[in-house]
């Protein structure tokens, strides 16, 4: 299969050039042991994701560490190893430390969910020693030499293994496979979900409200379980890389009563759909919900892999205006509204014309949109193409 060069790779090696190792997290079929294989090419390589790897070294951790110490004693320098699937146990956090401090070896560990390494406190993640970066689905940007369009990566998304393979029923197949063998199979496992129905029906009614406001109170009604739970629930996609978090911005200095509930966003819109089980007959009028969900997701993977300073936000108050997106660099906001329209009209940009008003911090803002070229529509309101949305990033200060 074709492979498709990464934007993180750049990240991954100037780590490791400064004597850092790497904490690579990323949900599955995102391209990490690909990605690693193919540009880092590292000298020692181990993957919990195998079975009878993992059950070897499960129990017996010191085992690991000795035969690693072994292998790495034939080295003239220290070697890069690469530890797959690594919150499967936690334990050898402790045996990279004393390793990477020894400056026996640099480290990349890779993991597809952060569950067990942000909730156990005694696993050490390492502090001052590894440089935490997450891997996502392909950005556009790095999609160049593709010819998808739009509508094909709203409907299937933009996994590598996905975006490559050129049959839709294939394609297709592996969406529905991923939902059943990874999210409904090893996220219950790993998180002990209890009521495995309830679960299901959950991640069904969460991937429909992708995007959307959240009211724990009624979602909690139409599936039947306390609104606690669905917390809890939204916490554990949280964990495992299935969903990204998008808070507001909660303070107004003119007393507006702002929304203070989060909007969650699927890490991939493929995934999204066959977690909703919505079929590919898509109807056009939820083509701009979709595409909103896509331009938030790019906006959240492009900070994260340039602008790590950089939160992703939105913005809403009760009366009704609302902003799709808020870049949010130290309180110097870059509002972003997100319109399926290729000719925004005037109308468009009232919410960021009083979104700027309110908030003096803001010098420019965006729609983003099907517009074949960036305008000017009104003063600091520039309309840009969706293929050019890391634009957006050049206000940033």
């Amino acid at each position: 299969m074709t492979y498709i060069t990464r934007l993180i790779e750049k990240n991954i090696t100037q780590t490791l050039n400064r004597g850092k190792s790497v904490l690579l997290l990323g949900p599955r079929q995102t391209g990490k042991t690909t990605m690693i294989k193919h540009a880092i090419r590292p000298d020692i390589t181990y993957s919990f994701a195998q079975a009878s790897i993992r059950q070897r070294y499960e129990q017996n951790p010191e085992l690991f560490e000795r035969e690693l110490t072994f292998q790495l004693k034939s080295y003239p320098h220290p070697p890069i190893v690469c530890i797959d699937e690594v919150q499967k146990i936690p334990r050898i956090m402790d045996i990279a430390q004393h390793l990477h401090d020894d400056k026996m070896a640099r480290f990349i560990l890779t993991g597809s969910s952060a569950r067990k390494l942000r909730h156990n406190h005694e696993i050490n993640l390492l502090p001052g020693r590894v440089v935490s970066l997450s891997m996502t689905p392909l950005l556009y940007s790095e999609m160049s030499e593709l010819t998808k369009s739009l509508e094909d990566i709203l409907l299937y998304g933009t996994l590598p293994g996905i975006i490559l393979d050129s049959d839709n029923a294939t394609r297709e197949e592996d969406l529905l496979s991923y939902v059943a063998t990874y999210l409904e199979q090893e996220i219950r496992a790993e998180a002990a979900v209890r009521n495995i129905g309830n679960f299901a029906r959950f991640l069904q009614v969460a991937a429909g409200e992708a995007g959307k406001q959240l009211n724990f109170t009624r979602l909690s009604q139409d599936i039947g379980v306390a609104d606690t739970t669905i917390a809890n629930y939204y916490q554990i996609l949280e964990d495992c890389l299935i969903v990204l978090r998008v808070d507001p911005i909660t303070d107004s200095q003119t007393k507006r009563r702002l929304i203070k509930s989060p909007k969650y966003l699927f890490f991939d819109l493929g995934i999204r759909r066959a977690c909703a089980n919505e079929g590919t007959g898509l109807q056009q009028k939820v083509m701009p919900e979709l595409f909103e969900h896509y331009v938030g997701n790019e906006l959240i993977n492009q900070s994260q892999l340039n602008h790590p300073h950089v939160k992703v936000r939105y913005w809403r108050d009760s009366a009704g205006p609302e902003i799709d997106y808020v870049l949010d660099a130290s309180h110097q906001f870059i509002p972003i509204e997100v319109k399926w329209s290729d000719k925004p009209r005037l109308t468009d940009a009232r919410h960021l014309i009083k979104f700027m008003q309110e908030y003096p911090t803001s010098k420019m803002s965006y729609i983003v949109c099907r517009a074949p070229q960036p305008y000017e529509l009104a003063e600091n309101v520039m309309v840009i193409p969706w293929q050019e949305m890391n634009r957006v990033f050049e206000s940033v200060e």
